[in-house]
């Protein structure tokens, strides 16, 4: 990954691309720009009046000034519960500072260049997902190739703008085949607009579908570009929303639903944080994946995600920075090819080599050790008290049934939220239950780091964390004090001090059954047959860190929203895949 920045400066103080020779904006005035030719060009605000929610592509994000001038008519122009999401796509993404600096010129943007500038997104390769409530915006950002970008998206577009330096200069940008593509991820009734009026861009358009038309152009360009597709875009239908399971993946659901405009209803027959989530604090960190495809993404890019989320959520990061100690003799050179991969920010992963007193290890930067019970307290909302034993359909969605046969309640959509209790409801993949034990001491010194090796200790907000067991198919919950010993002695292994001056001292702990499925990755997404009903599970141990990413996903799946996982990230959560594997191959699923 190349450190050297994109851009450079004109002696007029103007951004232009080191790469392609153009300017990022007009030097007469980019913001008068970015309204007449995207803005005017899409139609915009009238294409959006009555629209609850509207959805932007953009072909080359830039210094983030088209979706600047977009945000402010949005807020000035909407309702309050009005929703925009924006898809923009950068190869060759600036920092926040030199977005600040190309922008400074507009002072009437200051406010919104602020928000978008303290949340900027990274280098690292993937999606990025940037939130602006202040704005009720919710922008997803691929960094990477146009095409590829294109392909991973599973979003529609109302509205397109085409954004990328000059066709002469950047002909990659603008080939039939992107076109193409554009069109296949636009809305029925999708606008496009472009500065450019060159003959392969407009027949590139035309031959996707698209109607094309030349506008009179802005400043010195004498004409632009408007395209239009056939049809309208139906309006959404209405959606409520009910979440069985009120631990972090159920918390995550709610507070992904409430950013897309529908106040979920959690019901949970133990309340919040009754599993693993009522725990003093956990870690969050990423499987170290060395195939670097997918799974690798998954992971780097729920990092990206909970890391953000956290760090906003008052009273949540306890620690920064994990350090995940070798096993065996592969691991340092796993962890190079990790670190050096273009999956994660330059820096974020540190291989360290073995030395006489500490064994080869990776330092995690941006891993993190959090407060599972103020996540819950920031997100989770009411929850209502009740055990559900069956999901029936009815003809408004689904029924929840309780203990007695009653209906408990009624929603559009219903995603199962419950852990290892997913298995009980019958209707997704199994889930294998895994009981694990964590100890913890307060006032004892906290390590000198958070540490993960085959166990791991975390400090708390007044000790220290270590464990855990993990017995496959054990559902008991009550604290064993052979597992405090077993913790001890996993603890011994990498920290032989700390143990000694822990054993024989009384030690608290808590026991809870954590969920895994056969492939060891999540279920996250629709139920398959079963419209409106979803499902977010099998997070195993990496709770803290999947389940922000994947309610955002769930949640979108369920409202009709764009989603911020790509494609190929999508497809290995997705619960069906076991019964597609097994088609695939001429067998009946498991």
């Amino acid at each position: 990954m190349s450190t050297q920045s994109p851009l450079t400066w004109t002696e007029d103080g103007q951004p232009r691309s080191r790469l392609y020779g153009d300017v990022y904006f007009s030097a007469e005035d980019g913001l008068a720009e970015s309204r007449a030719v995207f803005l005017q060009g899409c139609g915009l605000p009238g294409a959006w009046q009555g629209r609850g929610r509207f959805v932007v592509g953009e072909l080359g994000f830039g210094s983030g000034l088209n979706i600047l001038a977009l945000m402010e008519l949005w807020r000035r122009t909407t309702q309050p519960d009005a929703r925009l999401h924006v898809f923009s796509i950068e190869a060759h993404p600036i920092t926040g500072a030199e977005a600040a600096q190309a922008l400074a010129r507009w002072p009437e943007l200051s406010d919104l260049v602020e928000l978008l500038v303290a949340r900027w997104p990274g280098r690292a390769r993937g999606f990025h997902r940037i939130e602006i409530p202040e704005a009720r915006t919710t922008i997803d950002l691929a960094v990477m190739d146009v095409e590829a970008a294109l392909g991973a998206w599973t979003g529609k577009a109302d509205a397109w703008f085409l954004d990328g330096f000059s066709p002469a200069l950047n002909p990659a940008m603008w080939r039939e085949e992107i076109m193409a593509l554009v069109a296949q991820r636009s809305a029925p009734g999708a606008r496009a607009a472009t500065f450019t009026v060159a003959g392969a861009v407009r027949r590139g358009l035309a031959a996707a579908g698209f109607e094309v038309e030349k506008r009179p152009g802005f400043g010195r360009k004498r004409e632009r570009l408007e395209a239009r597709l056939p049809g309208h875009a139906p309006p959404p239908s209405p959606r409520t929303a009910a979440i069985i399971g009120a631990g972090v993946a159920g918390a995550s659901l709610a507070r992904a639903f409430r950013a897309l405009g529908v106040e979920p209803i959690l019901i949970d027959a133990e309340g919040a944080g009754a599993g693993a989530s009522g725990n003093p604090a956990g870690l969050v960190t990423p499987r170290l994946d060395a195939g670097l495809g997918p799974i690798a993404e998954l992971f780097a890019q729920s990092l990206r995600r909970a890391g953000a989320l956290y760090e906003a959520t008052p009273d949540v990061v306890i620690a920064r920075g994990v350090l995940q100690l070798a096993q065996d003799d592969r691991d340092p050179a796993r962890f190079a090819k990790i670190a050096a991969s273009d999956l994660f920010e330059p820096g974020d992963l540190t291989p360290r080599e073995a030395s006489s007193d500490a064994p080869a290890a990776l330092a995690m930067s941006r891993a993190l050790v959090a407060q599972p019970t103020s996540i819950l307290k920031a997100w989770t909302g009411q929850v209502l008290r009740a055990r559900v034993v069956e999901v029936q359909a009815s003809g408004s969605g689904w029924r929840l049934i309780g203990e007695e046969g009653e209906t408990l309640l009624e929603a559009g959509v219903v995603v199962l939220a419950a852990g290892a209790g997913l298995g009980d409801f019958g209707l997704t993949p199994t889930v294998t239950p895994v009981r694990g034990q964590a100890s913890w001491m307060a006032n004892a010194p906290p390590p000198p780091a958070a540490m993960a090796w085959g166990g791991y200790i975390v400090p708390t907000r007044d000790g220290l964390l270590f464990g855990a067991t993990h017995d496959r198919g054990q559902t008991s919950t009550e604290v064993r004090q052979d597992d405090h010993e077993r913790n001890l002695a996993t603890l011994a292994e990498r920290l032989p001090a700390t143990a000694a001056s822990l054993a024989g001292e009384p030690l608290e702990g808590r026991a809870s059954i954590r969920a895994t499925t056969s492939d060891h990755l999540p279920l996250a997404g629709a139920i398959g047959g079963r419209a409106g009903l979803y499902v977010l599970g099998g997070l195993g141990s990496r709770g803290l860190c999947l389940a922000p990413l994947l309610a955002e996903h769930v949640a979108a799946l369920a409202l009709d929203a764009p989603s911020p996982l790509p494609e190929a990230v999508a497809a290995i959560v997705d619960p069906d895949r076991f019964r597609k594997r097994a088609e695939r191959k001429g067998r009946n699923p498991a």
